[in-house]
């Protein structure tokens, strides 16, 4: 009996330890299923990037709508140096935005004329000869002859502030001149004075300090000569001593501000068409905007009106180092614009190609820019850089070659040249190509083509065109090849200042992000746009003498530029990918570890859009948003400047939440990361 129990207790006893160990295997093999789940689980909120452009966003800069002489160029004289011509409009001549004045009863001559100029280059001047003075009165002021210039529609004068003065002149009588120099209000009110008087029978710089004591917003420049005599005078100039960054032959420094408040990664310039120009003798020759302004060539601008020029490449990369942007100069292709000779209305080509037999002293004009900018003092070109008070290289990376030009044989023949001396000789220069001016046709795939087969490494593509398409088409670069080159979205907006032309773009530039691993860069044109001086009327500031107008579209491109990511990370945000009108991405700062998150919603209701921020560790919860949202027709005015503008607040997030985007809106929310 005793063995059978025996027997039986050590049956049940394995039975146990049988079951012991199944049931141990069992959990064994339930913690290993749980932590393949977990893995797969953290393995799915492990948050994935690609490299994307550190230049994705930057501004393009071209001389129309008055941007240059008259806007971001602080100049306040017009026509300083007489070289308006009836060939840029028939009522213009030297004598233009001057008057010729005799006050006290005072009377002279006064001429126009070219024998001897002060540089061959700044062929006119003035010829006053005084035979009388009349006599001073106490209740109109300073008798003399002399000239007055009202600027470009008034000089804006500030109190307090200093205004440097300086001109040519070349005495030809005798006795020395003595000139009273003062800023009058339209009523004749002095607001800033002094004198200066000649010294010399060569042509020589004269230059004075005035100094205001009120306001005006409609001043002029009054020149008087208060002693007989005779003499020539030539560059004529007025400046604010506060210009941007207060460098001389400066920049008007609340138009730059804006500008640099955006901080571009680059900066385009100096067009657009007015590189290639209005036939071949309308070119914009970079060699012709440096060295002293009375060197510098003017001209016809093809859009209209005067280049002064002083406003040139030294100026352009100098703005561009003050705002840490790099700088994009674009050369003409060695041809002109398609449109020149008035062929825009039909479509026409009036492009011209320079002759194969300058080509060669073109290319080297290519070639010696890269010098002037980068090369050291020791070479020729670099001197002239340092003589002008840079010694410093500009540090140039990218140059363009040619502006949305026809693809025409001649381009092509030359473009090639240009090209293959450049990477030649300087392979650390990115060359950028062009593409024509649309988005698609012959001239699109032309320039692509020809892109390929050279394997130019950026193209530039243009486009203007409606909201919608810029709504329909935010998968236009996913399909682009990642073997060919980078894009250049050089030119582009949708037609109009409103809100729905500003979300729209806000829109597709959230592709371009997803796509920055193929765009390289993007700038919005045109930037600037001078009230009653506007000739292409979709812009992105405008601005008059006084005024600043920041329109929507600005700031959406301020949005986006401040908030530039090297990083993107396509599983943070998810949305309906059938709704075309919501739009999202989610970028990284290298630098600061920020993560931004940019949602954009173009419909007329709210939408709702889910963020997972799991993947990413030391989030700090407490983030900044900005917003800008509104009616789908709201803009800003002259009148209402601030209908629309971002509303900057502090948001909490957490690792997962919802976001409820504004009907018509961009939102930014900025997310920073423990060191």
């Amino acid at each position: 009996m005793k063995t059978c129990i025996k027997r039986r207790y050590k049956l049940n006893m394995g039975k146990w330890m049988y079951k012991l160990l199944i049931n141990s295997l069992l959990v064994l093999a339930c913690l290993l299923v749980s932590e393949i789940t977990i893995a797969q689980s953290a393995k799915k909120t492990t948050t994935e990037g690609k490299q994307i452009s550190s230049d994705l966003f930057g501004l393009f800069f071209e001389d129309i709508n008055y941007s240059a002489d008259g806007g971001l160029y602080a100049e306040l004289i017009q026509n300083r140096s007489f070289e308006y011509n009836p060939e840029e409009r028939r009522e213009w001549s030297p004598f233009s935005f001057w008057e010729y004045i005799t006050p006290g009863f005072s009377y002279g001559r006064i001429s126009a004329e070219t024998k001897s100029p002060v540089h061959p280059n700044n062929p006119h001047y003035l010829v006053l000869d005084i035979e009388h003075i009349g006599k001073e009165d106490q209740f109109k002021g300073v008798a003399g002859v002399g000239i007055k210039n009202t600027g470009f529609d008034g000089m804006v004068i500030r109190s307090g502030e200093k205004y440097n003065f300086s001109m040519f002149v070349r005495q030809l009588s005798a006795e020395p001149v003595i000139f009273n120099i003062s800023i009058q209000t339209p009523s004749g009110k002095v607001l800033a004075e002094n004198t200066i008087t000649t010294s010399k029978t060569d042509w020589a710089k004269y230059t004075t300090t005035l100094n205001a004591i009120e306001n005006c917003d409609t001043a002029s420049l009054v020149l008087l000569a208060t002693t007989k005599g005779k003499f020539a005078i030539d560059v004529v100039s007025l400046f604010p001593e506060k210009t941007f960054k207060n460098r001389p032959n400066g920049l008007r420094a609340d138009l730059a501000q804006v500008l640099a408040d955006m901080e571009p990664r680059f900066v385009r310039f100096p067009g657009g068409c007015l590189v290639h120009g209005d036939g071949l003798g309308n070119m914009y020759r970079w060699k012709n905007t440096i060295g002293p302004i009375e060197e510098r060539v003017e001209q016809r601008n093809i859009w209209g009106y005067h280049q002064s020029a002083g406003l040139g490449y030294f100026e352009y990369f100098w703005f561009c180092e003050d705002i840490g942007a790099k700088p994009l100069p674009v050369l003409p292709a060695a041809v002109s614009c398609q449109n020149s000779g008035g062929t825009w209305r039909i479509g026409g080509t009036g492009q011209k190609a320079l002759p194969m037999g300058e080509i060669k002293d073109y290319i080297q004009e290519v070639l010696d820019l890269i010098e002037w900018a980068n090369g050291p003092v020791t070479s020729s070109w670099g001197a002239k850089r340092a003589a002008a008070g840079h010694p410093e290289p500009f540090k140039l990376q990218y140059i363009g070659i040619g502006n949305e030009d026809k693809i025409t044989p001649e381009f092509e023949e030359r473009f090639k040249m240009i090209f293959s001396a450049v990477k030649e000789i300087h392979p650390e220069i990115t060359i950028i190509g062009t593409s024509g001016p649309f988005h698609s046709g012959e001239d699109f795939n032309k320039g692509w083509k020809l892109a390929n087969e050279l394997k130019v490494p950026v193209v530039d593509e243009h486009y203007y065109t409606d909201p919608n398409w810029f709504i329909s088409n935010q998968y236009r670069y996913d399909k682009y090849s990642r073997d060919a080159g980078h894009v250049y979205l050089g030119e582009y907006a949708s037609w109009g200042n409103k809100m729905r032309n500003a979300i729209a773009e806000a829109a597709y530039m959230i592709s371009l992000e997803r796509n920055g691993d193929v765009v390289r860069m993007a700038s919005y044109a045109p930037m600037l746009a001078k009230k009653g001086f506007t000739q292409w009327k979709t812009d992105m500031i405008f601005f008059d003498n006084v005024n600043i107008v920041l329109t929507p579209n600005y700031h959406v491109q301020k949005l986006f530029s401040v908030n530039q990511g090297d990083i993107y990370y396509h599983n943070v945000i998810s949305k309906d990918e059938k709704d075309s009108t919501i739009a999202a991405s989610c970028v990284q700062d290298k630098e600061t570890s920020d993560i931004i998150l940019k949602l954009v919603n173009f419909s007329n209701v709210q939408k709702v859009m889910k963020i997972n921020l799991a993947g990413f560790k030391n989030i700090l919860f407490d983030a900044e948003q900005s917003l800008i949202t509104g009616d789908a027709d709201a803009e800003n005015t002259f009148e209402k400047p601030q209908n629309v503008f971002p509303v900057e607040t502090a948001v909490k997030v957490s690792k997962t939440f919802d976001y409820a985007a504004p009907a018509m809106s961009l939102t930014v929310i900025r997310i920073k990361t423990k060191k």
